[in-house]
């Protein structure tokens, strides 16, 4: 049995995906009470702008480095004063937002300015918090062996903790909370990874990673030694051999408890 276990955080405890596509639904439900929208129409030009319009920002490549997707850029303010390329993207962070509903608008063939729609998303996504249903009930057991949980979560540190801020059940669990975004590199980079082995003062070989991603949990785990438990939430994804394969694999959180 691991001394500690390290969780991935989006779409491993939270349902991230879930609480984005609700936001996003309940947008463009908004723009058709609005400006007579039609929602479903309005949602794919959403979802093909956000990525399109992302990439071309100054701030794209330092997002690929910590780990902010294009939805999260829809409601972040990343004022984060760590780091001179989060001050940045705060700058810019509003008018990439904006110009994602603007244009998905004008797709649609409504001439508005999308700053209505950005502020409906942002109240909407601060409202939509999801934790997977069997989450607490598995943190619980754990702690209740005696086992070290933290967090090691790629994004920016104000906008990962507001999404603990807004699911306060889930914080007491944990010993640690390790933030890309405070430490430069996200994973599967070594860093973050060292970081977090130093700060709860483990060994590599005495701890277990759980996640969802492939290519940033596990692949991060196994590099450094780690044993590690990938949530496959889509049977038709499969993992390829090599390092980026997982050392045990569970469809959801809670069979990770017969692992042990």
């Amino acid at each position: 049995m691991p001394s500690a276990i390290f969780f991935d955080l989006d779409d491993t405890l939270l349902w991230d995906k879930k609480s984005i596509e609700t936001a996003l639904e309940k947008t463009v439900k908004d723009a058709e009470d609005l400006y007579g929208a039609n929602p479903d129409e309005l949602l794919a030009e959403v979802k093909k702008a956000a990525p399109q319009l992302y990439q071309k920002y100054s701030f794209y490549d330092f997002t690929k480095m910590i780990g902010i997707n294009p939805f999260e850029g829809l409601w972040g303010s990343f004022g984060d004063p760590i780091h001179h390329q989060f001050r940045e993207m705060g700058a810019e962070i509003e008018q990439f937002q904006n110009s994602v509903w603007e244009t998905a608008l004008r797709s649609c063939g409504i001439d508005q300015s999308g700053n209505v729609l950005r502020k409906c998303f942002i109240a909407h996504r601060k409202n939509s918090p999801f934790l997977y249903e069997e989450t607490l009930d598995v943190l619980k057991e754990l702690k209740g062996r005696g086992i070290k949980l933290s967090i090691i979560t790629n994004g920016a540190p104000s906008l990962q903790l507001e999404k603990l801020r807004i699911t306060p059940e889930l914080v007491s669990y944990f010993d640690h909370i390790v933030i890309s975004g405070n430490i430069g590199e996200g994973k599967p980079g070594q860093a973050i990874f060292e970081h977090a082995l130093r700060v709860t003062n483990q060994s590599a070989q005495d701890v277990w990673m759980v996640g969802d991603n492939l290519k940033t949990d596990i692949l991060g785990a196994n590099r450094m030694g780690i044993h590690s438990v990938w949530i496959q939430h889509d049977a038709s994804v499969v993992p390829g051999k090599g390092e980026g394969s997982p050392d045990q694999t569970v469809s959801r959180l809670k069979e990770i408890l017969n692992l042990l």
